[in-house]
């Protein structure tokens, strides 16, 4: 992948399948079943620099639990890793949660109970600091149109769960991922538009913010994310870091390139998010990018022969004095070229350009 995307012909990506899931169980076709794939047109493969300073790639163990697990969400404290079971058919998609039992490895608990509802998608957890868990769930899709909710998360269930007021996709579109930020007081939705339960014509990511107890679309949404909604690509599960600056999410082609997780950089809050770059440590089919607060560890999960499994790959944490603009301040470093860059490498091709703070 650090040289460019591989192109799949026909292939959904599994994040995005959740989209097309929404629209089957809600009568595009019999609930849960997988939805169909139209035969498509190879494009070019799109050449970019990668960004190195994550490396080390392996497997999250999560002793008890067998099967594909997807859509990763490493608490903010760093202690429950949170997930959803596969997309595939016949199965759909329920959270799932799991306690750390080691630098590297988890230990299973169960469903997170009160959040899952029998025959409809539950799925893309993320939560804040104060432990309010938010997903998508096709549950109330059919009269609300809305699919975004939470809950207070603890002791391995969820209370007071509700749709999120303020968050809705709009006519055609379905919003299909969601990430807060740790504060609480931003929502990065991943909104789609499918067509006959089948692949997604187009998605990107829209930023809310917090007014009351609910949210709002924010008026910048477009101008802070511009460079990373690409056009001409699918731009969708989201992951923010601790201090807003850096942005990881999943770009994938329409018509089926092997999707890639990227990582994008801002100097400060209000300000727009830079060109994405493809994380070089990252290789296959890997989706759904989730950072931890210190900003050293990025989970996600990547399609290991017919299972998904959640890998993460580490970056070195440096001091405090060593951090500059476009560095995790104080976290993690990052290859800087010369003249104070965030990214190595040459420069991304001119037309190939691309879950706090505003």
């Amino acid at each position: 992948m650090g040289e460019g995307r591989r192109v799949v012909p026909g292939l959904i990506p599994g994040a995005l399948a959740l989209g097309a899931l929404v629209l089957v169980a809600t009568g595009g076709g019999p609930a849960g079943a997988a939805p169909a794939v139209r035969p498509t047109v190879v494009r070019p493969t799109v050449v970019a620099h990668t960004y190195g300073a994550f490396t080390d790639p392996r497997p999250v163990p999560i002793e008890g639990y067998s099967g594909s697990a997807m859509e990763p969400f490493i608490a903010p404290d760093g202690r429950t890793l949170f997930f959803n079971t596969p997309n595939v058919a016949p199965g759909i998609p329920t959270l799932q949660y799991a306690s750390r039992a080691g630098p590297d490895a988890f230990d299973y608990r169960g469903p997170v109970r009160g959040a899952n509802v029998a025959g409809f998608l539950s799925g893309t957890p993320a939560l804040d600091r104060s432990s309010e868990l938010y997903f998508v769930s096709t549950r109330s899709y059919v009269s609300t149109g809305s699919t975004v909710y939470s809950g207070r998360f603890g002791a391995g269930r969820l209370r007071r769960l509700h749709l999120v007021p303020g968050v809705t996709a709009g006519s055609g579109l379905v919003d299909f991922d969601v990430d807060v930020s740790p504060d609480g007081s931003r929502l990065y939705v991943s909104v789609g538009r499918f067509v006959d339960g089948s692949a997604p014509t187009s998605a990107e990511l829209v930023v809310y913010d917090r007014v009351g107890t609910g949210f709002v679309p924010d008026p910048r949404s477009t101008r802070l994310l511009a460079e990373v909604n690409r056009a001409g690509s699918l731009t969708y599960a989201a992951a923010v870091s601790a201090d807003g600056r850096e942005l990881f999410f999943t770009q994938a082609d329409p018509v089926g390139s092997v999707p890639e997780i990227e990582e994008a950089v801002r100097s400060g809050p209000g300000q727009p998010f830079g060109p994405g770059t493809p994380i070089g440590a990252i290789t296959g089919f890997a989706e759904a990018p989730s950072i931890s607060a210190d900003g050293t560890t990025l989970y996600f999960h990547r399609l290991v022969g017919t299972t998904y499994e959640i890998e993460r790959v580490t970056r070195r944490v440096v001091a405090s004095a060593r951090a500059g603009p476009g560095s995790v301040t104080g976290r993690a470093d990052r290859p800087r070229r010369p003249g104070g860059g965030a990214r190595s490498g040459p420069s991304r091709p001119a037309g190939s350009g691309g879950r706090s703070a505003g």
